[in-house]
């Protein structure tokens, strides 16, 4: 907790707002989606989804095959309890469906299912992407898509696939039909992170979009971010502190930029006590 304390006093330092950019490409994508402020009618899908699953009561065994939780002694947990603690903020949902509105990208792929808070929000900002979410957790993956059945949510689209994270990029990154946005969310630590980044390389187009969750949970994670953004094929990268987003633009010179989404001390401090 403390880490992260630090980390977020050190991003507020550095974080600019859409005054500080001088790159059109990261301004029009900072105030036409960072800070849109259109009450979106998606948004009370995602609020129904959400409280749905903190009024359930019901328990799973979850496996957990990341770097563990900092809250949960015992892999027997509430469904409702996983939601409030580990799942997507609100804010950072509805921002996860903006940016998936903004670039419209045909192909999704999520790693790390859990509950589905991100996955509803990565879907609902395209009802016509084509999305396969990976989740190694069978109950939690199997709540998620109970609870997009529930919900009413339209499944057509959408691929759960219970699997190990490593042995499915392995054999995803020699398939020719890529996904133009991966968010990442499965497995926070360092050798992890940086395997998936390497072995889904091959895959990226110009307009590829990786979205990174959590690169400050560690000093392990800030580490992999550090290195992801030295690479050689990325040009552009945002942190936005929760997530670092990558772009791979051969047109634009190699910037990072640090992003403040106008979120208060405060409010950042209570969602970070769930870690």
């Amino acid at each position: 907790m403390l880490h992260i304390i630090k980390s977020y006093l050190k991003f507020l330092w550095k974080a600019k707002n859409e005054h500080g950019i001088h790159s059109p490409f990261v301004y029009n994508l900072v105030t036409q989606c960072f800070y849109d402020k259109t009450k979106y009618p998606e948004y009370k899908n995602l609020e129904e989804y959400r409280n749905s699953l903190l009024k359930n009561q019901n328990t799973i065994e979850v496996t957990d095959f990341g770097a563990g939780s900092r809250v949960f002694k015992s892999n027997t947990r509430q469904i409702g309890k996983i939601a409030k603690t580990a799942g997507i903020t609100q804010n950072n949902a509805k921002l996860l469906f903006r940016l998936v509105k903004y670039f419209k990208p045909n192909s999704i792929l999520e790693i790390g299912t859990s509950l589905g808070l991100a996955t509803s929000a990565l879907s609902l900002g395209n009802r016509n992407a084509k999305t396969i979410t990976l989740e190694g957790c069978p109950n939690t993956l199997s709540t998620a898509k109970n609870q997009f059945q529930l919900l009413k949510f339209d499944t057509v689209n959408i691929n759960f696939i219970n699997t190990e994270f490593s042995n499915y990029l392995k054999n995803y990154s020699l398939n020719t039909s890529c996904c133009e946005l991966i968010y990442f969310d499965g497995n926070h630590s360092k050798k992890a992170t940086l395997d998936y980044f390497e072995l889904l390389l091959p895959t990226i187009t110009n307009d590829t979009i990786w979205i990174f969750d959590d690169i400050h949970w560690s000093k392990d994670m800030e580490e992999a971010w550090k290195t992801i953004k030295n690479h050689s094929k990325v040009t552009v990268t945002i942190d936005t502190f929760q997530w670092g987003i990558v772009f791979f633009r051969q047109e634009q010179e190699k910037e990072h930029f640090i992003i403040n989404t106008n979120k208060t001390l405060s409010s950042f401090l209570f969602e970070k006590i769930k870690f």
